[in-house]
């Protein structure tokens, strides 16, 4: 069997009387600290007619608190040589800033103000909605394609269900709902029992707890708030076919899988990887070089912590190749892999790509505090960081034939998006 390098980062954690809980990775040869800060609530806890509130906060958080005016926690960090920034998922909120050690204590300041104290006023609530409708304007409404995820989601969840709409969320909703509609969300999603705060980089774990709890500690004890229970998603395949004014077509096979957590999920990664990673991959081998019906495959997986994840491969078919011929090549290319599996060579590459990648992310605190986030988050035990690699290097070329076997069947939902000139 083959074995990885052993990691084993010093992982501290903490939970403070409220219920925050804090993870301190120190790295005393780090020239910065990575401060990253996720609350457990995204898309998929908003509630019908109310979409959009998750990533509307993204902006708002930014938009001042009791003790910091609008535009300053951006600015404050900013000015001693730091960078800040915020993202939103269907399961959770991550603010983030790295900043030089003596900003830390400013750092963990701005973050516990703006949680207990969050200005959320009408002329911040408009202000961001406007934005966040030109950020969908930008991103969706007018770019090649932008329809294309929502067209993909619509295949495996109805569009009442938790995961059935995007993170932008709907801009009618963002119009029809009311500030107290915004305050309520704040008040049950963004408390210390609700978060968890990873800090890496140049400080000692006493000192980092010390500071985390003379900043959030006084905030109030509140219970952790419950998510709601994930409904069936859909289970049947679908086929939809849509034409477009785009450059070209793509096809989209995509299958439902297990949840991020499971314990398929790596093996999952490592097939999609042998199946479209570069060059010497096996599709871009067969449907490109060989069978000549494709100018390029990809993979990607859309994971989700309480209801089943999504995997997708996408072909954009070689000139004058209809996509129904490449999804059937597709199908074949599959249904040989499942007998097949893997070849130890084909396995070997796609670990060894995936080991560099893990380690070249986690070289970064910014990169290690967020990946240290995501374990905690997804397998409840932030120190799954450490055990990546070992769990990699245990898989068997046996492993990733079975799950593509279980899990990417012979009947995908198949998402055919034409070029107008191209309705085939």
């Amino acid at each position: 069997m083959t074995t990885g390098p052993e990691l084993a980062y010093e992982l501290a954690t903490h939970t403070l009387g409220n219920g925050l809980q804090v993870c301190v990775q120190p790295d005393p040869q780090a020239p910065a600290v990575a401060v990253n800060l996720w609350y457990e609530v995204g898309s998929y806890d908003e509630q019908p007619g109310r979409s959009g509130f998750a990533h509307l906060f993204e902006h708002l958080m930014f938009q001042g608190s009791r003790d910091v005016a609008s535009g300053e926690h951006m600015a404050g960090v900013e000015a001693v040589g730091g960078s800040v920034n915020a993202t939103t998922s269907t399961d959770r909120t991550n603010y983030f800033e790295t900043v030089p050690v003596g900003a830390l204590e400013l750092s963990l300041w701005l973050e516990a103000n703006r949680m207990d104290s969050l200005a959320i006023t009408q002329a911040n609530f408009d202000a961001q909605v406007e934005v966040v409708k030109e950020e969908k304007r930008q991103r969706y409404d007018n770019q090649p394609y932008g329809d294309l995820f929502e067209l993909l989601v619509a295949h495996h969840f109805d569009a009442t269900h938790p995961y059935g709409h995007l993170p932008i969320g709907s801009m009618q909703d963002l119009d029809d709902a009311g500030l107290g509609d915004v305050q309520a969300f704040f008040d049950a999603w963004y408390r210390p029992s609700n978060a968890r705060l990873v800090l890496s980089g140049n400080v000692a774990v006493d000192q980092a707890i010390e500071l985390v709890e003379r900043h959030f500690g006084s905030l109030p004890a509140l219970p952790r708030p419950q998510h709601a229970e994930a409904p069936p998603a859909l289970s049947a395949p679908m086929v939809t076919r849509v034409s477009r004014n785009v450059p070209h077509s793509l096809l989209y096979a995509s299958w439902p899988t297990p949840p991020a957590a499971h314990v398929d999920q790596l093996a999952l990664d490592i097939a999609l990887a042998i199946l479209t990673d570069g060059h010497t991959s096996r599709l871009h081998r067969a449907l490109v070089r060989s069978r000549n019906v494709a100018e390029e495959v990809h993979s990607a997986s859309l994971l989700h912590l309480r209801a089943g994840s999504v995997a997708t491969l996408l072909a954009r078919p070689a000139d004058g190749v209809p996509t129904d011929a490449v999804a059937e090549a597709l199908r074949e290319e599959l249904a040989a892999f499942t007998v097949t599996g893997p070849t130890e060579e084909e396995l070997a590459r796609a670990r060894a790509q995936f080991e560099r990648d893990w380690l070249l992310d986690l070289a970064t605190v910014e990169a290690r505090a967020d990946m240290i986030n995501d374990s905690w988050l997804t397998h409840g035990d932030p120190t799954r960081v450490n055990l990546r690699l070992a769990e990699l290097a245990a898989l068997t070329p046996e492993d990733v034939r079975r799950v593509v076997g279980q899990h990417l069947g012979p009947a995908p939902s198949e998402l055919h998006y034409l070029a107008k000139e191209s309705s085939r």
